[in-house]
């Protein structure tokens, strides 16, 4: 976790947990995190089971040059990381995971950029699950809200249970977090099917503990 407002974003909504897997929906204030709801969004499951945009936020929905509220989010990058992404997602809604996606984007215009994904789980009952997110360009170019990206590949992912693994958050100390139950990431099908020429360098799973 490099970027500041995934780092800004974890502290908060550990904060509001306070030792349980996840907050609730209606405990989260968007003043207390007004400087970052511009790259923030809020997801739900729809009648498919699809992880979709409740909410984003005004310069998500401009880097992607449309209002994303009621897209999938899966859907922003390519064929062959959507089920992935859509598996990743499914464990942050039903096992209370902690997901952090690292990615490169791809303008209308051939222009990358790299940008960070960090999806936190929140507690809207079981007929209600929640997803609390926030996405940070890794560089700030020119063109970035002016050439919309329209494409992204996976460079790294990490599925974090930081009961069991510190995490070392840029020049901040370590923080203890819930155990959160494993995502049932198949890992042999998983690199098979992403395979290096996809540019994923690696993929980190923590294994968790606690099932809802």
């Amino acid at each position: 976790m490099n970027q500041n407002g995934s780092i800004t974003l974890f502290h908060y909504w550990n904060r509001l947990r306070d030792g349980r897997a996840a907050p609730k929906r209606s405990e989260v204030e968007p003043a207390d995190i007004k400087a970052l709801l511009a790259d923030t969004f809020i997801l739900e499951k729809d009648t498919r089971g699809e992880a979709v945009f409740r909410l984003a936020g005004t310069r998500l929905c401009a880097g992607y040059g449309r209002e994303l509220k009621g897209f999938s989010l899966p859907s922003l990058w390519r064929d062959k990381d959507q089920r992935l992404v859509s598996r990743l997602i499914h464990g942050v809604f039903e096992q209370k995971s902690v997901v952090l996606i690292t990615y490169e984007g791809f303008s209308r215009n051939g222009r990358s950029n790299r940008f960070e994904l960090l999806a936190l789980p929140l507690d809207g009952g079981v007929e209600n699950p929640r997803c609390l997110g926030v996405v940070s360009a890794v560089e700030k170019p020119f063109w970035l809200g002016a050439d919309p990206i329209t494409d992204a590949l996976i460079d790294a992912i990490r599925v974090i249970d930081p009961d069991k693994e510190p995490m070392f958050l840029k020049n901040r100390p370590e923080i203890p977090v819930p155990s959160l139950a494993p995502t049932e990431l198949e890992a042999p099908e998983t690199i098979s099917a992403l395979g290096r020429s996809r540019r994923i360098r690696h993929l980190v799973v923590f294994d968790g503990g606690r099932g809802e």
